[in-house]
This record gives structure tokens, C-alpha cells and sequence, in this order.
């Protein structure tokens, strides 16, 4: 192996495993090197970017051989893009190592009594899973090394797709996606061609200049279509042109929605949407329930999968009918609507207003009269006197964001004392965080993994909690 002090080369190392936030992971010693773009049994030379006392991140300046576990990505924006780096493994590689990252993350930040953790739940679909993809106009293509080094001149220099990681202001063109089922990229693709022929203005993210901002595409699982467009600034013709033209190509959109947007971030939750034709909504059906989905609602992007997980936290809450459930960070009321039917009684909690309404609509929607929802800060709203108001929950389900539950949150559900705890998580390490915390009065008697995100190192886990 040679060295250089400032910026060590590591050669001829082999890959041994997948680490924190799905990289590849190496050892050179007794120094830990993750590295991206790499799969255990890769034998690569290791160039050193960054340094840590603990660990040093490097990128791979050449494969000196090949792992039997390494399959060909499918996607041709594949290392570009940012999205799905988990195509170098096969699927089945893939749950596997989720697998392993659940367990590994309960064991070593929960340092809990664990059950035997069930076999991953794999989706069916490993791709055009998703129903919902955002995209981004730019006015400033991300462009290849080829194109760089090219003498001819560059005339395409604008995008839509998806941002470079890394660089904000850099978009990749993006011609198929594999996320999303039809007609998604048949819609962005004819949005960009009829910008790009009627000299539409791309956004300039910089200079914050430009006509055309954002793109979702919203699908479900009923056949309907979202599609919300958003402008930087009002030109009525020019809008309603494009809308039209959206329209006429694709009879099948059952809701087109546009935004004018002339804030500095591109999100429009703060915004007003305006329907152009169609319904506000689309409808998702579960287990014969619908759901409206307007254009700022949160729905699990992995429909197919995500009535799996909720299946998986009804079973382990075990409902006889009797029972008072709390579900907090209820989103637009989806688990406390599913598991309404088995309860006594459902209150949820949830921070955003406009998701409380879409939850109490969709109990009035299914004809579900045993639901109460609240919104506030959870911390704020989960005190004595709502327990005194709605009643001692029996069984309380959690699913809190990334960053897990605030420690108040957590003292507050032990003061409450439920039977039981069904705490679904997308992110395993907060969650073996918080379990560390309730060990004292609850034992973990179930783990359940559940794969939401093919191709990408992200898991669902599903955690039931027992009163000791």
C-alpha cells in the first residue's frame, strides 16, 4: 500500500461491507474508509478525500476486481442523478443489507434485550414503485465531462429533472426514470420538449429569474394522475398555453394544478395551488378505504408497500374493538383511518394543519365516525389534559419523522403508560435511540423490516413495545 501524508491512497483494498447512510465500508487497519459506487467484495484503490479520528471518506480511483455480488445499474443517469446508488446490488442483495443495517442499529445505539427480528418485508415492485416524483427547471444543465472537453458548442443548456448532489444550481437532464410507473416520464418529457420549442424561461436558481419553476407528478394506484406546475412569476398566456397543451396530450391527468411561486425555496406548502381543470385531489384505495391526496398531502410514496406496513402495525397492535389508540404524527390520518375498524376509538396528532383536515376528511369520506384528529406541536398538544379529554390510550402508535421523537415525547408516553407501543420508523438508528430510552418500563417483543425504497439503502422498521 502506499501513502501520501495529505491525501493517502489506499491500494488494492478490499470491500467488506455497507455502512451508515448505505456507502460501502473498508478497512485499511484499524481505520474505517467508506467510499460510494462500491459493493462488498469490490477489490479497489481508495483515494482519501476527507479526514476524521475515526473514519475517512474516500472515492474509488480504480477497480482492480470486480465483486460476484456487483450487477450492472439499469439506469442510464445512474452516478449522476443521485437517486437509487443501491442499483450495483441485486434486489435480493439489497434486503439483505438492510436487513443487517436494522439489526446492526437496534444492537449497537439501542444496546436493548431483542426478539428474534423477523425476515425483511421486500416489495413486490423493485421498480416504478413510487407515486410521486418532483422535479426541477434549470436554466443551467449539469454537463458531462465529454461535454466539457468537447470543442462544439453546447446550445441545450437547459433541464428538468433532478439536482446534482452536491450542487444546487446543477440540474441532470432526465429522459427515463425508473421510479415512477406511466405516464410520468412521457408527461415531463413532452413538459420539456414544449418549453424548449416555445422559448420558455428555465429557472435560474441564482439569480432568481425565470418562468418555469418545479414539477410533481402525483399517480395512485386507482389509475388517477396529478400534475402541479410551478411558475416563478405570472404570464398568463404563456400558462395557460403550456397547461392547455398538458391538457390535450394526456386526457388521463385527472387533476392539473399550478402554482405561482416567487419565494426563495421551491416548496409550495406555503402556497396557494390553483386547479386548472380536473379535481383538487386523487383518490388512493386501501383495503376498500379512499384516501384524498391533494397537492401538498404526505401519502407513503410506495402505495403498494405502504398498506403492507400498515397491515403490519394493526397486527401488532392486536385490536378487539375495545381499545383507545393515539396515533401520533398521524400525517393525513392514514394508520388512524386503517386501524379505526379494529378500535374503540382513534385520536390523532399532527403538527400540520392541512393534514389534519385531509385526515378528518377522509374519516367522513369512509363513513368513520370513531375519530378525533388535533394539530400542534406533539409536545405541546400530548399532556395530561388531553389524556383527560380523550380518554387513557390503551395502545398508542407512533410514526414519527426522520429524527425520531423528542425526548419530552417520550417522557410524556411513559407517564401515560399504554399497554402497548407500535412504533413504525424510517429510520432505524433515532428509533433504536428512543427504544434505549422506554427500556425501563417496555421490551421490544417484535421487529418487523419492511422495504419502502427499492435500490436505495433506506428501511422501514416496525417495532412493537410491551408494558414490563
Amino acid at each position: 500500500m502506499a501513502r501520501n501524508k495529505k491525501k493517502p491512497l489506499y491500494e488494492g483494498v478490499t470491500v467488506e461491507n455497507i455502512g451508515a447512510e448505505g456507502k460501502a465500508l473498508a478497512r485499511v487497519g484499524e481505520m474505517v474508509v467508506f467510499t460510494k459506487y462500491a459493493v462488498p467484495g469490490d477489490v479497489v484503490d481508495l483515494q482519501v478525500i476527507k479526514k476524521r479520528k475515526k473514519y475517512q471518506e474516500a472515492i474509488v480511483t480504480n477497480f482492480l476486481e470486480y465483486s460476484k455480488d456487483r450487477t450492472e445499474p439499469f439506469c442510464e443517469h445512474f452516478g449522476v442523478c443521485g437517486g437509487c446508488k443501491w442499483q450495483l446490488l441485486p434486489y435480493k442483495k439489497q434486503l439483505f443489507y438492510k436487513q443487517n443495517q436494522v439489526e446492526a442499529q437496534l444492537k449497537r445505539i439501542g444496546k436493548i434485550e431483542l426478539p428474534v427480528i423477523n425476515p425483511i418485508l421486500g416489495s413486490a415492485k423493485d421498480t416504478f414503485y413510487r407515486n410521486k416524483m418532483e422535479y426541477s427547471f434549470s436554466n443551467k444543465r449539469w454537463l458531462s465531462f465529454e461535454e466539457i472537453g468537447s470543442d462544439s458548442e453546447i446550445k441545450d443548456i437547459n433541464a428538468l429533472g433532478f439536482h446534482v448532489p452536491g450542487l444546487f444550481d446543477k440540474i441532470v437532464l432526465i429522459n427515463k426514470c425508473w421510479l415512477q410507473p406511466d405516464p410520468s416520464n412521457n408527461i415531463r418529457n413532452f413538459i420539456y420538449k414544449y418549453a424548449t420549442d416555445n422559448n420558455l424561461d428555465f429557472f435560474d436558481i441564482r439569480l432568481q429569474l425565470g418562468f418555469l419553476r418545479t414539477l410533481i407528478i402525483r399517480t395512485s394506484s386507482n389509475g388517477e394522475t396529478m400534475v402541479i406546475l410551478s411558475f416563478f412569476k405570472e404570464d398568463e398566456l404563456a400558462r395557460i398555453n403550456l397547461l392547455e397543451a398538458v391538457k390535450n396530450e394526456f386526457p388521463e391527468i385527472t387533476s392539473l394544478l399550478y402554482v405561482i411561486n416567487t419565494k426563495g425555496n421551491d416548496t409550495i406548502t406555503d402556497q396557494k395551488v390553483e386547479l386548472f381543470y380536473g379535481k383538487e385531489y386523487i383518490l388512493e384505495e386501501m383495503e376498500g378505504l379512499n384516501f384524498k391526496i391533494g397537492p401538498k398531502s404526505f401519502y407513503q410514496t410506495n402505495s403498494e408497500q405502504a398498506y403492507h406496513l400498515y397491515k403490519i402495525a394493526r397486527d401488532f397492535a392486536e385490536l378487539n374493538g375495545s381499545e383507545t389508540v393515539y396515533d401520533l404524527y398521524t400525517g393525513t390520518g392514514t394508520i388512524a383511518n386503517f386501524v379505526a375498524k379494529k378500535a374503540k376509538k382513534v385520536v390523532g396528532i399532527e403538527y400540520v394543519p392541512e393534514a389534519i383536515q385531509d385526515a378528518k376528511e377522509n374519516s367522513l369520506l369512509n363513513n368513520i365516525d370513531n375519530t378525533l384528529f388535533y394539530a400542534g406541536d406533539m409536545k405541546l398538544v400530548l399532556n395530561d389534559n388531553f389524556v383527560q379529554q380523550n380518554g387513557q390510550p390503551d395502545v398508542i402508535i407512533t410514526d414519527p419523522p426522520r429524527a425520531g421523537m423528542h425526548a419530552d415525547v417520550i417522557q410524556t408516553i411513559l407517564k401515560i403508560g399504554p399497554s402497548k407501543i407500535v412504533y413504525v420508523s424510517c429510520n432505524p438508528a433515532t428509533q433504536a435511540r428512543d427504544l434505549a430510552l422506554m427500556d425501563d418500563m417496555y421490551q421490544v417483543k417484535k421487529v418487523q423490516p419492511v422495504d419502502m425504497f427499492p435500490q436505495t439503502h433506506h428501511v422501514e422498521n416496525v417495532v412493537l413495545l410491551v408494558k414490563r
